[in-house]
Protein backbone atom coordinates (compact mmCIF):
# COMPACT_ATOMS: atom_id res chain seq x y z
CA UNK A 1 0.00 0.00 0.00
CA UNK A 2 3.14 2.15 0.61
CA UNK A 3 4.50 1.70 -2.42
CA UNK A 4 1.30 2.25 -4.80
CA UNK A 5 1.09 5.47 -2.84
CA UNK A 6 4.26 6.57 -3.42
CA UNK A 7 3.96 5.73 -7.53
CA UNK A 8 0.52 8.11 -7.42
CA UNK A 9 2.38 11.07 -5.22
CA UNK A 10 4.65 11.19 -7.95
CA UNK A 11 2.12 10.69 -11.03
CA UNK A 12 0.45 13.28 -9.43
CA UNK A 13 3.74 15.14 -9.47
CA UNK A 14 4.84 14.43 -13.15
CA UNK A 15 0.84 15.31 -14.50
CA UNK A 16 0.93 18.97 -12.68
CA UNK A 17 4.44 19.75 -13.97
CA UNK A 18 3.39 18.68 -17.21
CA UNK A 19 0.55 21.14 -17.13
CA UNK A 20 2.62 23.65 -15.94
CA UNK A 21 4.85 23.32 -18.56
CA UNK A 22 2.15 23.16 -21.25
CA UNK A 23 0.26 25.79 -19.61
CA UNK A 24 3.70 27.84 -20.17
CA UNK A 25 3.89 27.29 -23.64
CA UNK A 26 0.18 28.51 -24.24
CA UNK A 27 0.83 31.62 -22.12
CA UNK A 28 4.16 32.23 -24.81
CA UNK A 29 2.24 31.24 -27.66
CA UNK A 30 -1.01 33.12 -26.71
CA UNK A 31 1.58 36.45 -26.01
CA UNK A 32 3.36 35.65 -29.61
CA UNK A 33 -0.12 36.30 -31.19
CA UNK A 34 -0.62 39.61 -29.39
CA UNK A 35 2.91 40.98 -30.56
CA UNK A 36 2.23 39.71 -33.88
CA UNK A 37 -1.09 41.09 -34.00
CA UNK A 38 0.29 44.80 -32.80
CA UNK A 39 2.98 44.66 -35.92
CA UNK A 40 0.34 44.16 -38.36
CA UNK A 41 -1.63 46.55 -37.33
CA UNK A 42 0.83 48.76 -36.63
CA UNK A 43 2.25 48.21 -40.37
CA UNK A 44 -1.30 48.77 -41.62
CA UNK A 45 -1.37 52.25 -39.84
CA UNK A 46 1.89 52.80 -41.34
CA UNK A 47 0.88 52.04 -44.92
CA UNK A 48 -2.59 53.83 -44.26
CA UNK A 49 -0.46 57.27 -43.78
CA UNK A 50 1.82 56.22 -46.41
CA UNK A 51 -1.65 56.30 -48.87
CA UNK A 52 -3.09 59.24 -47.45
CA UNK A 53 -0.01 61.35 -47.76
CA UNK A 54 0.32 59.98 -50.80
CA UNK A 55 -3.34 61.44 -51.63
CA UNK A 56 -2.76 65.02 -50.44
CA UNK A 57 0.03 65.13 -52.52
CA UNK A 58 -2.24 64.36 -55.55
CA UNK A 59 -4.74 66.43 -54.54
CA UNK A 60 -2.24 69.75 -54.23
CA UNK A 61 -0.47 68.62 -57.21
CA UNK A 62 -4.12 68.69 -59.29
CA UNK A 63 -5.26 71.87 -57.57
CA UNK A 64 -2.24 73.51 -58.62
CA UNK A 65 -2.18 72.53 -62.00
CA UNK A 66 -5.96 73.32 -62.23
CA UNK A 67 -5.01 77.07 -60.84
CA UNK A 68 -2.46 77.04 -63.27
CA UNK A 69 -4.34 76.39 -66.19
CA UNK A 70 -6.99 78.66 -64.95
CA UNK A 71 -3.93 81.45 -65.11
CA UNK A 72 -2.90 80.44 -68.90
CA UNK A 73 -6.67 80.53 -70.03
CA UNK A 74 -7.34 84.06 -68.32
CA UNK A 75 -4.12 85.24 -69.74
CA UNK A 76 -4.92 83.63 -73.31
CA UNK A 77 -8.32 85.55 -73.62
CA UNK A 78 -6.62 89.07 -72.18
CA UNK A 79 -3.30 89.02 -74.06
CA UNK A 80 -4.73 87.31 -77.46
CA UNK A 81 -4.31 90.30 -79.37
CA UNK A 82 -0.97 91.11 -78.22
CA UNK A 83 0.84 90.53 -81.42
CA UNK A 84 -1.64 91.93 -83.60
CA UNK A 85 -1.26 95.00 -81.58
CA UNK A 86 2.04 95.16 -81.62
CA UNK A 87 1.98 95.26 -85.66
CA UNK A 88 -0.31 98.07 -85.60
CA UNK A 89 1.81 100.56 -83.13
CA UNK A 90 4.27 101.29 -86.27
CA UNK A 91 0.57 102.40 -88.59
CA UNK A 92 -0.03 104.55 -85.48
CA UNK A 93 3.00 106.43 -85.26
CA UNK A 94 3.07 106.42 -89.14
CA UNK A 95 -0.70 108.27 -88.67
CA UNK A 96 0.68 110.37 -85.75
CA UNK A 97 3.71 111.43 -87.75
CA UNK A 98 1.49 112.51 -91.22
CA UNK A 99 -1.36 114.44 -89.24
CA UNK A 100 1.77 116.37 -87.50
CA UNK A 101 2.99 116.92 -91.21
CA UNK A 102 -0.09 117.88 -92.48
CA UNK A 103 -0.88 120.83 -89.81
CA UNK A 104 2.75 121.55 -90.58
CA UNK A 105 3.39 124.54 -93.16
CA UNK A 106 4.66 124.55 -96.20
CA UNK A 107 3.65 120.92 -96.65
CA UNK A 108 3.24 119.01 -99.65
CA UNK A 109 0.54 117.46 -100.80
CA UNK A 110 2.83 114.70 -102.76
CA UNK A 111 4.84 113.83 -99.90
CA UNK A 112 1.12 113.79 -97.69
CA UNK A 113 0.38 110.99 -100.25
CA UNK A 114 3.25 108.96 -100.37
CA UNK A 115 3.06 109.08 -96.36
CA UNK A 116 -0.55 107.98 -96.74
CA UNK A 117 -0.22 105.11 -99.43
CA UNK A 118 3.32 103.72 -97.33
CA UNK A 119 0.76 103.91 -94.00
CA UNK A 120 -1.97 102.20 -95.46
CA UNK A 121 0.73 99.23 -96.94
CA UNK A 122 2.07 98.99 -93.46
CA UNK A 123 -1.77 98.44 -92.12
CA UNK A 124 -2.02 95.95 -95.56
CA UNK A 125 0.64 93.92 -94.86
CA UNK A 126 0.28 93.78 -90.22
CA UNK A 127 -3.64 92.38 -91.45
CA UNK A 128 -2.40 89.90 -93.96
CA UNK A 129 0.32 88.47 -91.18
CA UNK A 130 -2.73 87.47 -89.18
CA UNK A 131 -4.99 85.62 -91.77
CA UNK A 132 -7.09 89.04 -92.91
CA UNK A 133 -8.11 89.23 -96.26
CA UNK A 134 -10.02 91.61 -98.77
CA UNK A 135 -12.98 91.09 -100.32
CA UNK A 136 -12.60 93.42 -103.44
CA UNK A 137 -15.21 91.58 -105.89
CA UNK A 138 -15.00 94.57 -109.02
CA UNK A 139 -16.49 92.62 -112.22
CA UNK A 140 -16.59 90.04 -110.75
CA UNK A 141 -19.85 87.78 -110.01
CA UNK A 142 -22.72 88.24 -107.41
CA UNK A 143 -21.88 86.10 -104.53
CA UNK A 144 -24.26 86.44 -101.75
CA UNK A 145 -22.00 84.71 -99.19
CA UNK A 146 -19.61 87.75 -99.49
CA UNK A 147 -21.51 90.29 -101.20
CA UNK A 148 -24.14 92.59 -99.96
CA UNK A 149 -26.13 94.24 -102.82
CA UNK A 150 -27.28 97.92 -102.08
CA UNK A 151 -28.79 98.30 -105.43
CA UNK A 152 -29.69 96.80 -109.03
CA UNK A 153 -28.68 99.07 -112.05
CA UNK A 154 -29.34 98.41 -115.58
CA UNK A 155 -26.18 98.28 -117.66
CA UNK A 156 -25.87 98.34 -121.27
CA UNK A 157 -22.52 96.68 -121.01
CA UNK A 158 -22.19 95.04 -118.03
CA UNK A 159 -22.85 91.34 -117.90
CA UNK A 160 -26.35 90.57 -115.55
CA UNK A 161 -25.18 89.53 -112.14
CA UNK A 162 -21.83 91.27 -112.10
CA UNK A 163 -20.67 94.18 -109.48
CA UNK A 164 -20.47 97.22 -111.04
CA UNK A 165 -19.03 99.23 -107.99
CA UNK A 166 -17.92 98.44 -104.35
CA UNK A 167 -18.87 100.78 -102.11
CA UNK A 168 -16.90 99.16 -99.03
CA UNK A 169 -14.59 96.78 -99.35
CA UNK A 170 -15.34 93.12 -97.33
CA UNK A 171 -13.03 90.87 -95.51
CA UNK A 172 -12.20 87.58 -94.34
CA UNK A 173 -10.38 86.29 -91.42
CA UNK A 174 -8.99 83.45 -92.75
CA UNK A 175 -11.86 82.23 -95.17
CA UNK A 176 -14.38 83.41 -92.65
CA UNK A 177 -16.06 86.22 -93.43
CA UNK A 178 -15.96 88.81 -91.45
CA UNK A 179 -18.02 91.77 -93.11
CA UNK A 180 -19.25 91.64 -96.62
CA UNK A 181 -18.61 93.97 -99.54
CA UNK A 182 -21.25 96.11 -100.27
CA UNK A 183 -21.95 96.65 -103.97
CA UNK A 184 -24.16 97.68 -106.86
CA UNK A 185 -25.04 94.58 -109.16
CA UNK A 186 -25.69 94.72 -112.56
CA UNK A 187 -29.32 94.16 -114.20
CA UNK A 188 -30.06 93.41 -117.79
CA UNK A 189 -31.41 96.41 -119.57
CA UNK A 190 -35.50 96.93 -120.04
CA UNK A 191 -35.06 95.55 -123.91
CA UNK A 192 -33.46 91.98 -122.49
CA UNK A 193 -36.00 91.43 -120.21
CA UNK A 194 -38.59 89.21 -120.51
CA UNK A 195 -42.11 90.29 -120.36
CA UNK A 196 -43.82 91.56 -117.01
CA UNK A 197 -46.62 90.29 -115.09
CA UNK A 198 -48.71 92.68 -116.56
CA UNK A 199 -47.59 91.57 -120.28
CA UNK A 200 -48.25 88.09 -119.98
CA UNK A 201 -51.79 88.57 -118.54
Amino acid sequence: GTQTAKHSERNAKETASQQAEEGTETESVEDLSHEQLLLTLQDAKDKADQYWNQLLLARAELDNNRRRNEREVENAHKYALEKFVRELLPVKDSLELGMAAALGEGTELEKLREGMALTLKMLSTAMEKFGVSEVDPQGEKFNPERHQAMAVQESPTAEPNTVMTVYQKGYLLNERLIRPAMVVVAGAPEEKKGPSVDERA
